[in-house]
C-alpha cells in the first residue's frame, strides 16, 4: 500500500486543500455577524472612509449620512402608519 496511484495522490491533495479552505471559512463565519455589522455601520457613520486631513469632507459625510438615516427612519414610520390604516 506504499505505492499509491497518481490519481489517488491528486485526490488526497485536493481533499486536503478543501479541508483547509473549510477551516478558514468556518473561522470567518464563527465571528459574530452582528458584531461585524455594527462595526461596519459605526465606521460608515463616522466617515472613516473620508480623508482625515480634510475636516470639511469628514463632517460633510457625517452630516449627510445622519440626515439620510433620519430620512429613512421618518419614511419607515410613515410607511408603517400608512399601511396600518
Amino acid at each position: 500500500m506504499a505505492n499509491k496511484h497518481p490519481d489517488d495522490i491528486k485526490r488526497e491533495e485536493e481533499a486536503q486543500r478543501t479541508l483547509e479552505r473549510v477551516a478558514v471559512d468556518s473561522e470567518l463565519l464563527g465571528q459574530s455577524t452582528l458584531a461585524r455589522t455594527v462595526n461596519r455601520a459605526r465606521a460608515h457613520m463616522a466617515a472613516d472612509d473620508a480623508d482625515p486631513n480634510d475636516p470639511v469632507e469628514v463632517w460633510g459625510r457625517r452630516t449627510g449620512r445622519a440626515l439620510g438615516l433620519i430620512a429613512f427612519v421618518v419614511l419607515a414610520i410613515w410607511l408603517v402608519g400608512y399601511l396600518s390604516r
